[in-house]
């Protein structure tokens, strides 16, 4: 699968660390140009240092998803610059509180973790389509969440966000059935990654103990599974929440 991705565009989110630059480097790794679009401006730069000394086509650009005039600016410059977009994988996201009742949920907490995690998978879809169609052909990857499926106590800002995520794939998934482009999500359980390290200790064992193959889940496995959702291979997935809890999602 060394060219999997040859001579295609792929705009990553949340791509500085993490689940998106797993995502990215396999890809890149695999024949495509992948830029990187991530608020985490120092992280950005160390991942392009890494990447300017290898063959791999990744790029990276400094992008808020949750602001509509970034999103709409940093899509249109590269699909300006490389003619095309192929893929687009929302990776972004925050936890927000963990081990948190919702009477003590403060509101500004809310709006933040929402206008992140479906605010900015509703804009970068929005703006993601658009020039896809020119080709009749894209991929749509949302990142949501076992806790979108069913809930994690103490986190219901995180938890309502990420069903919307996937009432988001499911309806523009249906949109856009008939266009060569696909709308998929992925839910995973707990996957070891940098974005954990807010997670009050409890919350996290709570939701480690829950997965019956009894350990996190990892950046490759996640990649390998994402890389597959956005291939040409997968052209009869859309509209569908792919699973990767370790054996605790039962649907």
């Amino acid at each position: 699968m060394n060219n999997r991705f040859k001579d295609q565009v792929a705009i990553i989110t949340g791509g500085a660390r993490g689940i998106g630059l797993g995502i990215g480097e396999r890809i890149a790794r695999e024949g495509g140009q992948v830029i990187l679009f991530d608020v985490l401006e120092d992280d950005l730069k160390e991942a392009s240092n890494r990447f300017s000394k290898s063959d791999l086509s990744i790029r990276t650009a400094l992008v808020d998803i949750s602001q509509e005039d970034q999103v709409i600016k940093e899509i249109a410059r590269v699909a300006r610059e490389f003619g095309r977009l192929d893929i687009m994988v929302n990776c972004a996201g925050i936890v927000g509180p963990t081990a948190t009742n919702i009477t003590e949920y403060s509101y500004s907490d809310f709006r933040k973790v929402v206008d992140i995690n479906l605010q900015g998978s509703f804009l970068m879809t929005k703006y993601s389509l658009p020039h896809m169609l020119k080709n009749n052909y894209g991929r749509i990857l949302l990142i949501a969440s076992i806790g979108g499926k069913e809930g994690n106590p103490g986190m219901s800002g995180y938890a309502a966000s990420k069903s919307g995520v996937m009432g988001l794939v499911k309806g523009v998934g249906k949109e856009y059935a008939k266009t060569g482009i696909t709308v998929n999500g992925l839910a995973p359980a707990v996957i070891a990654t940098p974005m954990n390290l807010d997670t009050h200790p409890d919350t996290l064992k709570y939701m480690t103990d829950k997965i019956p193959v009894g350990r996190l889940g990892t950046i490759e496995e996640t990649a390998a599974i994402s890389c597959w959702i956005v291939s040409k291979e997968a052209s009869f997935n859309t509209a569908f929440i792919f699973d990767l809890s370790g054996g605790r999602a039962t649907f």
